[in-house]
């Protein structure tokens, strides 16, 4: 749960309603956040890294610190390190000990097929042909890419309703027009 909060106050942005709907979604949150912070695990350990080159192999152009500063950087770098392994793995033990605690049985919790690799930008959403054969489908889109999506088809939708809505009173403005037209010139 630290994770989450961490994150969420980085980035300052609000959580989608559907993640706070019941617990087993708050859990399914953390563990997306989770995998962000072991990307950022990942960048502060390569910070760390290059702390520990020496001073000489540096390109002209990085900003790496020099002397004793560099020393202190290192050892913020690791502190911070240490700080996402920590959040990582309270998340997951969490998620872990909510998975016991409802007592979801092991058989419901299905293992990909051998071979799968998972896609890159999170949880895919089932198709109908990857449901009834069992293989994953390949450039799948994620929940947040679906409902990005249904968004922008929402959208356009709205915007092609509106351009008839508007054609239509566009053509009885003119029918009208005509209309009236014949009628003066009957009189």
């Amino acid at each position: 749960m630290a994770t989450q909060n961490s994150n969420h106050r980085a980035t300052g942005g609000e959580i989608d309603p559907i993640w706070t709907s019941s617990r087993t979604a708050r859990q399914i949150f953390v563990l997306g956040e989770v995998e962000k912070d072991i990307s950022a695990l990942l960048s502060v350990a390569a910070s760390s890294i290059s702390h520990l080159t020496l001073p000489q192999t540096d390109e002209p152009g990085n900003s790496l610190p020099q002397g004793g500063e560099r020393s202190e950087q290192f050892v913020i770098e690791v502190g911070k390190y240490f700080e996402y392994v920590n959040e990582i793995q309270l998340s997951i033990r969490s998620s872990l000990a909510h998975i016991r605690s409802s007592r979801i049985a092991p058989s419901a919790i299905n293992a990909p097929p051998p071979g799968f690799i998972p896609p890159s930008f999170g949880v895919s959403l089932p198709s109908s042909a990857a449901e009834s054969t069992d293989i994953p489908e390949k450039g799948g889109h994620g929940l947040q890419e679906e409902r990005v999506e249904r968004d922008a088809w929402k959208g356009i939708l709205t915007a092609l309703t509106r351009l008839k809505e508007a054609k239509d009173r566009e053509r009885e403005h003119e029918h009208e027009h005509e209309q009236q037209q014949e009628i003066e010139g009957m009189l």
